[in-house]
């Protein structure tokens, strides 16, 4: 944001400087406004939680100013300059190699003490605020990872206490829609919202990135993620070059691949309607060629039809081919998200297709719906 005729231009001015554009610095935070949440958004690596971090060191100094800041900070005996880091346990592994109680971000860390705890759900972060009722301001990270009802619990306590909440987060998911109903709560929820961009990371692009993108190492080879691919997949911050793990950085609108939508909506989906109304052959046999023959199966018939015959093809589109346990993704999607599948239907096509069980259970704990095969 720029402006034509700020304070800090005329200041400029009065030293001699030319006409220049002055753009808004990064300012301190405001500890003495109560009742906000503030939602920073952005795609991964765009300095959500370093935002964070900078928060947190503004409250140690602002901690030690005298009576007049506290009671202006202050709201029904919390005070807002007094921070507490709240982490998902979803999300635990993101930084295997800091300590327990950092505030970890990419590139640095600051450690929070008895400040920080991991939580599961709502319920989790509620029993926390009750026991630290002194501390005003809570950065609750990743807050699109916990239930819908984290979304009234921070306003209810910001409005009834004059808490403020800071929630770096995703709002959008590697499909590029909103993460999940949670992400879309907090949007509806939130009195500021702090948008972040990153470098798109391409190596031949320097546009900004609102996105974020998934994709799979494979000899080497980037092959992106299939649209159909697990929402939520748990796993740390680095590079992975197993193929069945995930990779993730920030991309453009024009570097952003998203193959299979299309077959997802008119062809997944639909076979596993018709597998909940009793006829499942048709599913099996799906799955089978994903499982055991992929140039055979209807994916690999819609991506070519939808990226490779036009006037401007997009061969980095058919990389998803390579990507293993596509069956076991599509299964995973029709159970765990679309909820087309009965227990009894998913046991038994793993069971009939020799699917791999270990990367289904591991999948399927990572969106909440455990199973035991």
């Amino acid at each position: 944001m720029t402006r034509d005729d700020s304070d800090n231009e005329r200041f400029l001015r009065s030293l001699g400087f030319p006409s220049l554009r002055v753009h808004d610095s990064f300012n301190h935070f405001d500890f003495t406004e109560p009742g906000r949440r503030i939602l920073v958004i952005g795609p991964m690596g765009s300095g959500k939680t370093e935002f964070s971090a900078r928060i947190w060191r503004d409250s140690r100094v602002a901690l030690r100013k005298g009576g007049s800041v506290a009671a202006a900070t202050s709201s029904r005996g919390a005070d807002r300059r007094k921070l507490f880091f709240v982490r998902s346990s979803l999300d635990r592994g993101r930084f295997p190699d800091y300590p327990e109680d950092a505030l970890a971000y990419r590139g640095g860390f600051e450690r929070c003490g008895d400040q920080i705890a991991a939580v599961r759900d709502s319920f989790d972060l509620e029993s926390i605020l009750a026991c630290n009722p002194e501390t005003g301001t809570w950065i609750v990270d990743e807050a699109a990872f916990y239930d819908e009802r984290v979304a009234y619990l921070m306003r209810d306590e910001s409005e009834k206490r004059g808490l403020l909440f800071v929630c770096p987060t995703l709002v959008l998911n590697f499909r590029r829609e909103i993460f999940n109903q949670t992400a879309r709560l907090l949007l509806e929820t939130a009195t500021d919202v702090i948008p972040l961009t990153a470098y798109c990371e391409h190596p031949d692009c320097i546009d900004d990135s609102l996105y974020t993108y998934r994709y799979y190492a494979v000899d080497g080879v980037e092959c992106p993620a299939p649209y159909f691919d697990p929402l939520i997949i748990i796993g740390g911050d680095r590079r992975k070059d197993d193929p069945r793990e995930p990779n993730y950085c920030t991309r453009c609108d024009r570097h952003h691949f998203l193959p299979g939508k299309e077959y997802t909506y008119f062809t997944l989906k639909p076979l596993g309607e018709a597998a909940s109304r009793g006829d499942l052959k048709p599913l099996l046999i799906e799955l089978a060629a994903l499982a055991g023959n992929v140039e055979g199966s209807r994916l690999a018939s819609s991506l070519w039809k939808r990226h490779l015959e036009r006037d401007d093809p997009e061969p980095e589109n058919m990389g998803t081919l390579r990507v293993p346990c596509l069956a076991e993704r599509a299964l995973v999607f029709l159970y765990a998200e679309a909820n087309l599948l009965s227990l009894e239907q998913l046991r038994k096509v793993a069971a009939d297709l020799g699917l791999d069980r270990e990367y289904l259970a591991g999948r399927l704990a990572d969106n909440r719906r455990p199973v035991e095969f």
